[in-house]
C-alpha cells in the first residue's frame, strides 16, 4: 500500500475529511488530494502533522510499521503540551521494540501498563524540565521600583 493510499485509509477510518486535514495543514483540499493520490510526497514536517492529525505515527504511514494508533490515543496528553512535545514523545516510543524483562517480552495488558508508567514518567519529566528551564527568570529584583522614586 503506498503512502497516499494509508493515508487516505486512516483518514476515512477516524473519519475525517480533507478539508478538515487541508486546513490543519494551512494548505488548499486539492493540494492534499495530490498527496492522497501520491502525485505529491509531503515534507518531513507536514508528514509528522499528517500523523498527528491521522493518531498515527510518520512510520505507519509510510509501511515501515503496522500498528496504526499511538500509545498517544490511550495516554493523557497534558494540555500544555506543543506539537513538539508530543512529537518527543512519538520518537520515545516509536520503536516496535519488544518490552522485555529479564529478556522475556511483556505483552498483552502488562505491555500497556509498563507503556502508560513510561508515558506518565515522560510527561511528568517534559513538566518538569518547562518548570525549570522553560520560563525566563524574572531578573527585575520588586524593590527596583521604590528605589526610582
Amino acid at each position: 500500500m503506498s503512502l497516499g493510499e494509508r493515508i487516505r485509509n486512516r483518514r476515512k477510518e477516524i473519519g475525517l475529511t480533507q478539508i478538515i486535514i487541508a486546513e490543519h495543514l494551512g494548505m488548499g483540499r486539492s493540494n492534499f488530494g495530490h498527496i492522497e493520490n501520491d502525485r505529491v510526497i509531503p515534507s518531513s514536517t507536514d508528514l509528522e502533522k499528517i500523523a498527528t492529525i491521522l493518531k498515527t505515527t510518520p512510520n505507519y504511514l509510510l509501511g515501515n510499521s503496522d500498528q496504526k494508533e499511538t500509545i498517544t490515543d490511550n495516554a493523557d496528553v497534558p494540555d500544555w503540551a506543543t506539537n513538539k512535545d508530543i512529537a518527543d514523545f512519538r520518537k520515545m516510543l516509536e520503536n516496535d521494540q519488544p518490552v522485555l524483562f529479564d529478556g522475556v517480552p511483556i505483552e498483552g495488558e502488562k505491555r500497556q501498563r509498563v507503556l502508560d508508567i513510561l508515558s506518565g514518567l515522560f510527561w511528568e519529566a517534559k513538566e518538569l524540565n518547562k518548570e525549570t528551564y522553560g520560563k525566563k527568570r524574572d531578573t527585575k529584583k520588586p524593590n527596583d521600583q521604590d528605589s526610582k522614586e
